[in-house]
């Protein structure tokens, strides 16, 4: 999508970042990938030996470059969680793939950048209790599944009701919400949730998936949010997990509003916000 090459571009021209800001993912060790994703899934995945009917579920046609890409998708998580340790945190411009499930992927979503970052995080010991704070319009399906069994990662997602997926996963809570909700009702809900849940979790490390698809001129959504309420709603997150001093993880997820302008100006936000609250 174009929105990852304007949104840096955005970023550079208005003076919220500079060049040094920004770092290039490389691939990641494969090590990395599976401890999130079936080995058969990955190897068949790299080799572009899916069935057709596995390809069509992802919903991009198969190619080296597209599976390449996605790796390097992945290694940019894994590295935000080195920055996010040093600096409290740490952006991926893409990323969000919540869709892919330890053996499968689904909705132009292959390998699930949050759930391999969160894995890295466990294997290596730099934590111990991760949130995973899912605000994108639809559900992470993909990453109830692949933490269904896992107690040392809570899985948050608050969503579009009746959003794909259709038949939905179980995170450790799900919030549905009903079409059109508005900037009023939602805020209500997450600022009454996600304190608790911190209480309560005690997280030493969280992933939030800031998709901007919320946006009421979202084509793919079906809430009622303005970019005001979307800007609020991330400066509620990431105020909490700076006043508790909990690094986070941010992976742009998604935003498919039909003015393209819509869209960066909403991922700009969350950079913005970003800068202003940390440094």
């Amino acid at each position: 999508m174009i929105k990852y090459e304007l949104l840096p571009e955005q970023l550079l021209h208005e003076g919220t970042c500079i060049g040094d800001n920004f770092y290039r993912p490389k691939l990641p060790d494969d090590d990395d990938i599976l401890a999130a994703h079936d080995s058969g899934y990955y190897q068949k995945l790299v080799n572009l030996a899916l069935k057709p009917s596995e390809v069509r579920k992802i919903g991009f046609p198969l190619s080296d470059a597209l599976v390449q890409r996605e790796r390097i998708i992945a290694d940019g998580t894994i590295k935000g969680c080195s920055f996010a340790l040093k600096y409290g945190i740490a952006m991926n411009i893409a990323g969000g793939t919540h869709h892919a499930y330890s053996d499968r992927g689904e909705a132009f979503c292959m390998l699930n950048d949050q759930a391999i970052g969160a894995r890295y995080l466990l294997r290596t010991g730099l934590a111990k209790k991760i949130m995973i704070v899912d605000l994108d319009v639809h559900q992470g399906n993909g990453t109830a599944e692949i933490f269904q069994h896992d107690s040392a990662v809570f899985t948050f997602s608050m969503h579009g009701q009746g959003n794909y997926p259709f038949k939905k996963e179980t995170s450790d809570l799900d919030i549905p919400l009903k079409k059109g909700t508005d900037d009023k009702a939602y805020l209500s809900i997450l600022k009454e949730t996600l304190p608790k849940l911190i209480d309560r979790t005690a997280p030493d490390f969280i992933f939030y998936l800031c998709g901007v698809d919320v946006l009421a001129t979202d084509k793919l959504g079906t809430l009622g949010m303005s970019l005001e309420g979307c800007a609020a709603r991330d400066q509620f997150v990431l105020k909490i997990c700076k006043a508790n001093r909990i690094p986070v993880q941010c992976s742009m997820g998604g935003g498919y509003s039909q003015d393209i302008k819509t869209i960066i100006e909403a991922h700009a936000n969350t950079y913005r916000l970003a800068q202003g609250i940390w440094f």
